[in-house]
């Protein structure tokens, strides 16, 4: 068991981090999205230029392999849409940074973290992280599809704009996305138990064992308790012989005044 618990932390890990690396990569690279312009009379036989950007560039590139490219100076004066993705982008870089070190401390494998509860706690919490970066990651291309898609398919495109199609940083930081929520899901998968513990509780009080109150008798005091049968019969509510006899054994104050002058 605890070394199936071991080779299932060690794939999320693997996995998260081949995830994790895809998408640090597509950051870097180029052709997010991509156009041609075909040669004499818009024939796309032979292709002339190309049209590309990613998430820091516009980009020219012409038959001569001659690329000239207008960067995104300032950050106010990127399109909204560009700003979105790369914040999601590094807002999922940043949890994974802290999920990747929380996972490797909690790993069974690792003499880090301390006991098995405090290392299944921060192993969970790295999980966690995990999958809420790369939910972020999955937001950032989707938007970015999406806006690439709205230009793709309008019925009447501005003059000026261009169809793009989508690259492959795309279709890599969602191979890579993917990864990484497989990767928490096998992390989770190890400890799960640490939110359903199987619980059973006794309460013993003086020694004794608290039982279910239906399974026992009633008494006058309490409602829960009956006396063993060897002794005769008991019932609470009723009018005991003790009763009686205190009645025959009661003394009037006359009776204590007689007593007390012949003493």
């Amino acid at each position: 068991m605890v070394m199936r618990k071991r080779l299932i932390q060690v794939s999320g890990f693997l996995i998260s981090t081949l995830g994790w690396l895809f998408v640090l990569c597509t950051m870097a690279m180029d052709f997010w999205r991509i156009t041609q312009i075909g040669g004499q009379g818009g024939s796309f036989i032979i292709k002339v230029a190309w049209y590309w950007s990613n998430l820091w560039k516009d980009c020219f590139t012409d038959s001569t392999a001659v690329t000239n490219c207008r960067d995104f100076s300032v950050l106010w004066s990127v399109t909204p849409f560009i700003q979105g993705v790369r914040g999601l982008l590094m807002c999922g870089l940043t949890l994974g940074f802290f999920a990747a070190i929380l996972c490797f401390l909690g790993m069974e494998c690792t003499y880090l973290g301390g006991d098995e509860q405090s290392k299944d706690k921060m192993l969970f919490a790295g999980a966690v992280f995990h999958f809420v970066g790369g939910l972020s990651d999955i937001t950032a291309y989707c938007l970015y599809i999406n806006r690439v898609a709205r230009n793709v398919f309008a019925p009447n495109l501005a003059p000026g704009l261009l169809r793009y199609d989508l690259g492959p940083p795309i279709f890599l930081g969602l191979v890579g996305s993917f990864l990484i929520l497989t990767g928490s899901l096998f992390y989770a998968a190890t400890v799960f138990r640490v939110l359903i513990p199987n619980r059973r509780v006794i309460y013993a009080y003086g020694g004794a064992t608290y039982m279910d109150p239906r399974s026992r008798g009633r008494s006058t005091y309490t409602g829960y308790y009956r006396p063993n049968r060897l002794y005769g019969t008991y019932y609470g509510s009723g009018r005991s012989s003790s009763s009686k006899i205190s009645k025959l054994s009661a003394t009037t104050p006359e009776k204590f005044s007689e007593r007390d002058a012949f003493v």
